[in-house]
């Protein structure tokens, strides 16, 4: 059994059943109803009891024992450090594509962490490979329901999925698929497109089999991503990946399209999506956003650029005032791959009185890409561009380029360090509804 350690508390919630009782932040549980939870499932399925006997090691080191009368899945209000009490499990795959080796060397440990978890798959929507459970992961899964999973196919052909995964348990993905449908669980799957090793037809035979798993009330696939390769210039010279051209990506969405349609006259769905960069990296008109059903891959950037213009037109209509003053001035920085889509957005912007919003939209030089996505820019990125412009107020920075909960990008500049450096304010920013207000909103500015 792997090491456990007590699960480490970062909030207490106001108001909580957890606040009236009176943990603190430090505080740490040890074990729930004598059981030690592994991660926030166990955590999670145990805490969902009417009486609960905690163990806690506050923050001098001494043991308590909390009893708790509550409601049957009455939240207790708490965060922790990390999901995983014990450790990850990690990924002993070599995929040629995969990010965390195409970056450069001499970056904080976290950034070379590979990890092919299924609990980070069932909480946080991750994906994982399957080759790398050990039997009672398996069973827990089953056992537990955790579903559904989020599971990197590439290839469902036993060579071309060896070829891609350097790993001889990769072959075994349609008896993976064949468990999950004996059980009814379900996945999501994401095939990551490399041109020369898994398109074509190899890409064919791959939706066929995922969406043949598209059956009964509970489909075992319930959605395929279609993703393009992403290279960096830091990946290994002999790793034979060849990136996506216009070309290939226009025969990539010709061929996909085609197959949805098919399954959708057979299945009432289009089981499988093609990742919003195709339809940039092709110059074409993303798709409309009726197409994407019920958004089952948005995370995968399926269909996300639709959406955020979609809220964006909602929230206006209800936070856009048609003046504001004093007058204010911004720089709004994006990734250069939705430049056009965003257009519609930036003269809405652009209409309020008052309000003068500057798009930078840029491609990223750290990583070597003439096409970039907003979520990839790095502070180098923006170092560089914005060294010495009119800033504005300042810079409205959509959060996906940071790293979850803290505010350092991806090559581990600081946001602070940044904002120093240009010399300006830089407002993070989750969505529509805070893109507009910070704005419209006078005191970010004092």
């Amino acid at each position: 059994m792997t090491n456990l350690h007590p699960a480490k508390i970062t909030k207490v919630l106001p108001d909580s059943i957890a606040a009236e009782i009176g943990f603190e932040v430090g505080d740490a549980i040890v074990a729930i109803n004598g059981t030690r939870p592994r991660d926030l499932i166990d955590y999670q399925f145990l805490c969902a009891d009417e009486f609960l006997e905690l163990e806690v090691l506050d923050t001098t080191g001494k043991t308590h024992h909390v009893e708790i009368e509550k409601d049957y899945d009455d939240d207790l209000g708490l965060e922790f450090e990390t999901a995983l009490f014990d450790a990850l499990i990690q990924c002993n795959n070599r995929c040629p594509f995969c990010f965390i080796d195409q970056q450069p060397p001499g970056k904080r440990s976290s950034l070379y962490f590979k990890d092919d978890d299924y609990r980070l798959s069932f909480l946080y929507g991750s994906y994982l490979t399957l080759t790398n459970l050990p039997e009672r992961e398996w069973q827990r899964i089953e056992q537990m329901r955790l579903s559904p999973l989020f599971v990197s196919v590439h290839a469902t052909e036993p060579d071309v999925r060896i070829r891609l995964l350097k790993n001889q348990r990769a072959g075994q993905i349609m008896e993976h698929l064949r468990w999950f449908q004996a059980r009814r669980l379900q996945i999501h799957a994401q095939v990551v497109v490399c041109p020369g090793i898994n398109d074509g037809k190899h890409l064919e035979q791959t939706l066929k089999d995922l969406a043949s798993f598209y059956t009964g009330d509970v489909p075992a696939v319930a959605s395929v991503a279609v993703v393009p390769v992403g290279l960096t210039r830091f990946r290994p010279q002999e790793d034979e990946l060849t990136p996506v051209t216009r070309e290939k990506a226009q025969e990539v969405i010709l061929q996909v399209r085609s197959l949805a349609q098919q399954f959708r006259q057979k299945c009432g769905s289009n089981v499988v999506w093609l990742a919003d960069e195709w339809f940039l990296i092709a110059g074409e008109e993303l798709p409309t956003e009726a197409e994407y059903e019920d958004y089952p891959q948005i995370d995968n950037g399926v269909g996300s650029i639709q959406l955020f213009i979609k809220q964006f037109a909602s929230a206006a209509t209800k936070l856009l005032p048609s003046k504001i003053s004093p007058p204010r001035k911004f720089t709004w920085v994006v990734g250069n791959a939705v430049q056009k889509a965003f257009q519609p957005i930036l003269q809405r912007l652009n209409s309020v009185d008052g309000l003068e919003v500057n798009m930078m939209a840029l491609a990223s030089d750290y990583w070597g890409q003439t096409i970039s996505v907003t979520g990839l820019l790095t502070g180098h990125d923006l170092l560089l561009n914005l060294k010495d412009k009119d800033l504005g107020a300042g810079i409205l920075l959509p959060n996906v380029m940071l790293k979850h909960g803290e505010l350092v990008f991806l090559d581990d500049i600081k946001v602070e360090d940044l904002a120093r450096q240009l010399n300006t304010k830089i407002f993070p920013v989750a969505g529509v509804e805070e893109l507009i207000t910070t704005c419209i909103t006078e005191q970010v500015l004092t």
